[in-house]
């Protein structure tokens, strides 16, 4: 089988020591807002356009970004995590993988207000502190868990 891998960019929004996550209908997981970086995209302008199209928020990255400036090149902000993703699994073989650009970010409040068409309804969204993410374990995937806990504290400081 081959493996086919899309480019999607992801943000962790946090708000008084609380990230954003919805049950991804489709996938049936949790997730942080996110989505497929379009071809005109840089990594960093998709992480925005999907945080504010799912949820209506303006997320402030908070993201590293390198010092190298010339005529010819530029530093960018910089994901804090860079994660292989598999999505599409069967007998052990891997039919699609994402290569996730995973950023972190702050907003100035939390109500929930899709600005994007044919989004998830605001009801599905919740705000999970670093306790609440660890007491729901169990039905929250390790990584968005161990990330989500990272973002939170990265964010606080």
């Amino acid at each position: 089988m081959e493996t086919t891998r899309h480019f999607v960019a992801t943000v962790y929004v946090v708000n008084d020591g609380a990230t954003l996550l919805h049950e991804h209908d489709r996938l049936d997981m949790w997730l942080p807002p996110g989505g497929h970086i379009d071809r005109d995209e840089l990594p960093h302008e998709a992480a925005l356009r999907e945080c504010h199209e799912e949820t209506g928020l303006e997320a402030d990255l908070v993201a590293p970004r390198g010092s190298v400036e010339s005529d010819a090149a530029r530093s960018i902000p910089q994901p804090q995590q860079f994660l292989l993703e598999d999505i599409n699994v069967h007998d052990d073989e891997v039919g699609h993988q994402h290569v996730d650009f995973v950023f972190y970010g702050s907003v100035d409040r939390r109500t929930v207000e899709p600005a994007g068409h044919d989004e998830a309804h605001p009801e599905v969204w919740e705000w999970f502190s670093a306790a609440d993410l660890e007491a729901r374990a169990d039905e929250l995937p390790a990584d968005v868990v161990e990330v989500g806990r990272e973002a939170i504290a990265t964010v606080s400081q």
